[in-house]
C-alpha cells in the first residue's frame, strides 16, 4: 500500500487527517512519527509541526476497494472523487464528479462491471468475505424504485392477460428486486431463466388464483 506523509500542529491531529484521507480507523493504519512538536524555551511550543508517515495495513479492505476503483477511474474519467463508508460488513463506495453518467452506463451495467472487479480485488486479499457496493448519484436507490414499479406493472399485466410476461436481461441484483417486489402477490409467481449473469425474469400468472379473485 502507498504511504503518505502528513504534517499538522500535533501528532494526534496528523493521525486524524490520515484517517480522513484513507477513510479508515486509526487501528487500520501503520503510523510512524517522523517529527513531534516539542515545547521550546519556557514551555512555549515552537513553529515546528508534527509529521507522520502513514501506511494502510494490508488487510484493510476499504483501502483496497478505494485504490482499485480509483485506478480504474483514472483511466476512464479524471474528474472523479470517491467517498467511502462502512455499513455493517458492507463497503459502500460512492463516485462523485461531473461525468458520472458514463460510469453508470445503460441500466447501470458499467457500474455493475466496476463493482464486480472491485469485489474480486478486495476478496482476493481479505481474510473474510466482504461485499463492496459501488454507487453514483444515488443510482442504486433510484434503480430499485424504478424496478419495483416496473415489476408491479408487469404483475398486473400478467394477471389481466393471464399470460406470462418477461423482463429484459437484467443483473442478479435487479432480478432479486423484481422477485421480492412480487413475492407477496399469490396471483403470480416469478422465475429467472437464461445463461450467464444476465437473465430474464418470467412473471407467471396463477390462473386459478386470478379467477378466484376476479369471480370473488
Amino acid at each position: 500500500m502507498a504511504s503518505i506523509e502528513i504534517e499538522a500542529k500535533t501528532t494526534q491531529e496528523a493521525i486524524e487527517k490520515a484517517c480522513k484521507h484513507f477513510h479508515v480507523s486509526e487501528e487500520e493504519l501503520d503510523i510512524e512519527v517522523l517529527e513531534s512538536r516539542a515545547a521550546g524555551i519556557f514551555g512555549i511550543v515552537g513553529n515546528k509541526k508534527a509529521k507522520i508517515r502513514v501506511t494502510p495495513k494490508k488487510d484493510s479492505s476499504m483501502v483496497v476497494a478505494q485504490e482499485t476503483l480509483q485506478k480504474i477511474l483514472s483511466l476512464i474519467s479524471a474528474d472523479t472523487r470517491i467517498s467511502a463508508e462502512k455499513k455493517a460488513d458492507d463497503i459502500i463506495l460512492n463516485i462523485e464528479g461531473n461525468n458520472t453518467g458514463i460510469l453508470i452506463g445503460h441500466q447501470g451495467k458499467t457500474l455493475e462491471a466496476l463493482e464486480f472487479i472491485v469485489n474480486k480485488a478486495v476478496n482476493k486479499t481479505s481474510e473474510k468475505k466482504v461485499r463492496v457496493i459501488v454507487d453514483s448519484e444515488n443510482y442504486r436507490k433510484r434503480r430499485e424504485e424504478s424496478l419495483k414499479a416496473l415489476a408491479l406493472r408487469m404483475g398486473e399485466k400478467a394477471k389481466k392477460t393471464k399470460r406470462t410476461v418477461t423482463t429484459d436481461l437484467i443483473s442478479p441484483r435487479d432480478r432479486r428486486i423484481v422477485h421480492l417486489a412480487l413475492k407477496g402477490d399469490h396471483q403470480v409467481s416469478t422465475k429467472s431463466k437464461g445463461e450467464g449473469p444476465f437473465k430474464k425474469v418470467f412473471i407467471i400468472p396463477n390462473k386459478n388464483k386470478v379467477d378466484e379473485e376476479q369471480n370473488g
